[in-house]
């Protein structure tokens, strides 16, 4: 049996009926041909979240479908908070990085111009569309993940930017192979933003390093392997996860749904 599926809208609604329309409600109803009786969530992205019955489909059967909100609730964002800086990565790899990301858990996104980077995303259309693609598969990839909190792509930044930001962060930990302390032997906070900075595939600059050390960040590794830039994010989301409350602290807003109307 499968979860019951996600889908966003702007606002929230209330208890009572709902048209799920534009592409969103075409996806419901031609894509995943959601059923009357089957039960769906629905999300803002900021913390809200509805359980809603389905209903019949619009006109046609295309454009929208029929919901019954059974019941609202406003989650609280995961403790401590966990930003990502990711490098900007050639092809389809940093799509992929921010896609794992985003369903590992990450809660915001910052693009980094990193000297070493292979990808340059210049002021203008292409870079926009760059950064479009970021926002687009963090979306979908949050949707994929039934996650009420869908993470935010900033700007891009350069090293000077993401060094202050490093030093307003409660923690800033970055990843490299060289590092003498691993992750999961660091000292976590309990609330407050931890800053996961990952670098591109040519490495971070010694010069890098050293103006993110002056902000406060530490370096650590994960483990004995060299990881890609791509992948990295994702399996230090994971033990950063294990390693605080962000998981053991989260609880099933709808407890009684008890799989119903969900389909195998």
């Amino acid at each position: 049996m499968s979860t019951a599926p996600l889908f966003l809208v702007d606002e929230l609604p209330g208890p009572g009926a709902f048209a799920l329309t534009g592409a969103e409600g075409r996806h419901a109803a031609t894509v995943k041909r959601i059923r009357p009786g089957e039960t769906v969530l629905l999300a803002d992205g900021r913390g809200g979240l509805a359980r809603a019955e389905a209903g019949e489909a619009g006109e046609a059967g295309k454009d929208s479908l029929e919901l019954d909100v059974v019941e609202v609730v406003r989650l609280d964002p995961p403790a401590p908070r966990v930003l990502l800086a990711q490098a900007l990565v050639k092809g389809d790899r940093g799509e992929l990085a921010v896609e794992t990301a985003t369903e590992a858990g990450v809660d915001g996104v910052i693009p980094w111009r990193a000297a070493r980077c292979v990808a340059k995303w210049e002021q203008g259309p292409r870079g926009e569309k760059a950064l479009a693609r970021w926002r687009s598969t963090v979306r979908e990839a949050a949707k994929q993940a039934r996650r009420p909190w869908v993470p935010t792509v900033a700007e891009p930044v350069g090293t000077p930017e993401l060094a202050r930001l490093a030093g307003t962060s409660a923690a800033t930990l970055v990843l490299h192979e060289g590092a003498d302390h691993v992750l999961c032997a660091a000292d976590l906070p309990a609330e407050g933003d931890v800053l996961l900075v990952v670098g591109p595939e040519g490495g971070i600059s010694d010069a890098e390093l050293d103006a993110l050390a002056a902000a406060g960040a530490r370096t650590v590794r994960l483990g004995p392997d060299v990881l890609r830039a791509s992948t990295a994010a994702a399996v230090a989301l994971g033990a950063i996860g294990a390693l605080t409350a962000r998981w053991t602290a989260r609880t099933d807003p709808f407890p009684d749904l008890e799989g119903a109307a969900r389909r195998s």
